[in-house]
């Protein structure tokens, strides 16, 4: 069951009103359709906490003046120095037709070749599938547990359920397992015996005359 946030509708997009907003604990935002885009406002606490429960691509019940609309995040734009969130778009769905997302990636369990000392490499953090908005997953939990060194994990190997299509290219690496580095003993050449110092000619010195 998709969560309920309270949105109010705002006017004016001048900075002024845009910074009382904030002073006073909301966020301004705008609420898109397929015809529409209406400015709204809504509280920052809840606003966090609803994210926390339904996900980034979880739906939302947006009530705007007692009229229910479901709609997904699709845009947060957030303080590069406090990270606090200045703005949001949210995208109204269509919930009987499917939309494109990217979900997060969450590896689980502990590789053996890590185990045997390799290295995790995941270069790839999320993943384009193609769901209805009631289906889309938080995240695709990903087993690794069985990946040995020297292995790699494809988005074709990822085992998944019918409820979604990965739109991912297949031949992308997911993660692998490198080799541990070997660290080459370097050569230092033969040791010098003990006993007097050779000159640069590989003569031995010879203290001066008269000592």
């Amino acid at each position: 069951m998709a969560t309920t946030l309270e949105a109010k509708p705002r006017t004016g997009e001048k900075q002024s009103n845009i910074r009382k907003i904030r002073q006073e604990g909301n966020i301004p935002a705008i609420l898109n359709g397929v015809d529409t885009s209406e400015p709204i406002y809504i509280n920052s606490i809840d606003f966090l906490k609803t994210i926390r429960e339904t996900g980034r691509n979880g739906i939302i019940n947006l009530n705007v003046n007692t009229e229910q609309h479901p709609v997904m995040v699709h845009e947060i734009q957030r303080d590069s120095i406090k990270g606090d969130v200045l703005h949001a778009d949210f995208q109204i769905v269509n919930m009987s037709e499917k939309v494109e997302v990217d979900v997060n990636i969450h590896l689980i369990g502990e590789a053996i070749g890590v185990k045997d000392g390799g290295v995790l490499q995941q270069p790839l953090h999320q993943l384009l599938i193609e769901a209805l908005p009631s289906d889309i997953p938080q995240s695709i939990d990903i087993d690794i547990s069985g990946l040995a060194v020297g292995e790699t994990l494809l988005v074709g190997d990822i085992p998944h359920s019918g409820s979604y299509e990965i739109l991912q290219d297949k031949e992308q690496v997911v993660a692998s397992i490198l080799a541990p580095r070997q660290e080459e003993e370097i050569s230092t050449g033969e040791e010098q015996e003990e006993g007097i110092p050779e000159s640069v000619e590989g003569r031995e010195e010879k203290p001066p005359a008269g000592e």
